[in-house]
């Protein structure tokens, strides 16, 4: 069809999925990721941004082929091989129309066929200075695709062509990086930024002078109209046992993506714990007035925090002095805000590494409820709530890491009552490929949670991914990824633990996923992405 032919047909879409959007918001607040000018969409039922819908649902109201019926029936359609890199897979994908985007860890960003995986363009990173690899998971917004990478890069692709529009150095530390993915509103871009520069054991490491900071970047030009910082200018304290100099306050980075609350004009976003000294906004839930970049509030959920790599080895005060006292927690918020309703009432949640969902009242920040959910692991940040929650009108929910076992949770949104919760399954380190690899499998959630009508999906750190109904936590289906993919590119892949840095895209009636994580399974292959339909 020609795009005049085609025209009334996305115009039909466009109308139905305004309508269909008024009634979730009208039954309990639950946002849709339907097409709309704006997202660059086309098609009802895209997947244009993190979450979905910019909201924080991730939620896919509009998916009616994937259901509680026909889930069990779910087949592999195609698969996309990453060369073996040894990085892992991190780039959640953004589908709009039919196509399908997402960076890949050799440093490349391909839109591909969404429903056959052929190659419609292909872009290389290293082409701009300083250009790496694809951290992040892209928004699609006004023709343009949006995502950063691991040297802190903001790129700007032509969504048709794959051209570069623009592209910007966004972090003016050498650490810095974007795993925070891009939100598009009101011809802006929002992305957080966070660094590895506390996972260095050099003693003679000057640590640290990152500081945490969200943006809000001109969406046609690339320029920055303000920056939020989570820290103060970190200054020179004295030294290091080694010698090496001291700075502090530090840290605090911003892991997470950003929601959009369009009615009152409020971005809220997650930090993470300091690096050194004391003060600043880490462990914290942040308000932002999406215009000017004024606090609005913020919540600090835990009152002491300040973890760097060095804290994971005994006996290491000098280089962590967090230990001696217990504050070396590792608790920040590396998961993504979700906006909910409840009679009428607004809310945001969110998810803390130390297994605690958070509800807020929306406007003010004032503590609503929380909820325990898994024993914190302290030191590690590999417990808890990972990457992202989920919200379909009627419940709240998440999954918990390392939590012996792991566990998919649906709860009361009105009072964080659990409803129910479903283990990661017993048998999922000695079933399907990560039998082989009984040393490395663990039976964990790191990635966000996805919901579509009546089902939830959710991978593991056993290389498995399930869905869920949504009434009771029963599982439905069950794909083992541990094993190897003729690519639709040519090369072979192995599947691993199911990526976090994002969770499952439901799309157009179709299921796609990143398997490619830590742990990783040995294999002479780079890893995969696996489309899955009817």
């Amino acid at each position: 069809m020609t795009w005049e032919e085609q025209q009334p047909v996305f115009n039909r879409k466009r109308r139905l999925a305004a309508l269909v959007g008024a009634a979730a918001l009208l039954l309990g607040g639950a946002a849709v990721a339907g097409a709309s000018e704006e997202s660059g969409g086309g098609w009802f039922g895209d997947w244009s941004t993190w979450t979905g819908d910019g909201t924080g649902s991730r939620f896919a109201a509009a998916e009616h082929k994937i259901t509680n019926r026909t889930a069990g029936q779910l087949k592999l359609k195609w698969a996309y091989a990453y060369a073996k890199t040894g990085f892992p897979a991190k780039s959640q994908p953004a589908v709009v129309g039919d196509t399908i985007y997402f960076g890949t860890p050799d440093g490349r960003f391909v839109a591909l066929d969404a429903k056959t995986g052929a190659t419609r363009w292909s872009f290389t990173l290293n082409s701009v200075p300083g250009g790496t690899i694809a951290t992040d998971g892209p928004t699609v917004a006004r023709g343009k695709v949006y995502f950063g990478d691991f040297g802190g890069t903001l790129y700007a692709l032509d969504q048709r062509t794959g051209k570069l529009v623009w592209a910007k150095d966004t972090e003016p530390h050498a650490a810095g990086m974007h795993t925070s993915s891009p939100v598009y509103y009101n011809g802006r871009i929002y992305l957080g930024a966070s660094s590895g520069e506390n996972i260095s054991f050099d003693v003679n490491y000057p640590c640290c002078t990152f500081r945490g900071h969200v943006d809000s970047i001109d969406a046609d030009t690339g320029n920055l109209v303000w920056r939020y910082f989570t820290v103060a200018e970190p200054k020179e304290v004295g030294t290091w046992p080694s010698g090496a100099k001291r700075f502090e306050p530090s840290g605090a980075g911003v892991w997470s993506s950003p929601v959009i609350d369009q009615r009152s004009g409020t971005l809220y976003v997650g930090a993470g714990q300091l690096y050194t000294g004391t003060v600043g906004d880490f462990d914290s839930l942040l308000a932002l007035d999406a215009k000017t970049g004024a606090v609005r509030w913020k919540q600090q959920v835990t009152k002491a925090d300040t973890w760097r790599l060095m804290c994971g080895k005994p006996d290491n005060e000098g280089y962590c002095p967090g230990q001696k006292d217990g504050t070396a927690l590792d608790y920040d918020i590396g998961a993504t805000p979700t906006l909910f309703t409840v009679k009428g009432h607004s809310y945001v949640g969110v998810g803390q590494k130390s297994g605690v969902f958070h509800a807020f009242d929306a406007r003010t920040g004032e503590v609503q409820w929380r909820r325990q959910l898994s024993e914190p692991m302290p030191g590690g940040g590999l417990s808890g709530i990972q990457w992202g929650s989920s919200f379909d009108g009627r419940n709240l929910y998440m999954a918990t890491n390392m939590g012996n076992p792991g566990t998919v949770f649906a709860l009361d949104p009105a009072n964080g009552d659990v409803v129910w919760k479903t283990p990661n399954p017993a048998d999922g380190c000695t079933t399907g490929g990560a039998a082989k690899f009984p040393t490395v499998c663990k039976l964990g959630h790191t990635p966000a949670v996805t919901t579509s009508p009546g089902l939830l999906y959710e991978g593991s750190t056993d290389g498995k991914m399930r869905v869920y109904d949504t009434k009771d936590g029963k599982v439905l289906w069950t794909f083992d990824t541990v094993q190897d993919f003729k690519g639709v590119n040519g090369l072979t892949g192995t599947g691993s633990s199911i990526s976090g840095n994002g969770g499952p895209v439901v799309a157009n009636g179709m299921l796609y996923v990143q398997a490619g994580y830590n742990p990783t399974y040995p294999s002479d292959h780079g890893n995969v992405l696996l489309a899955f339909g009817l």
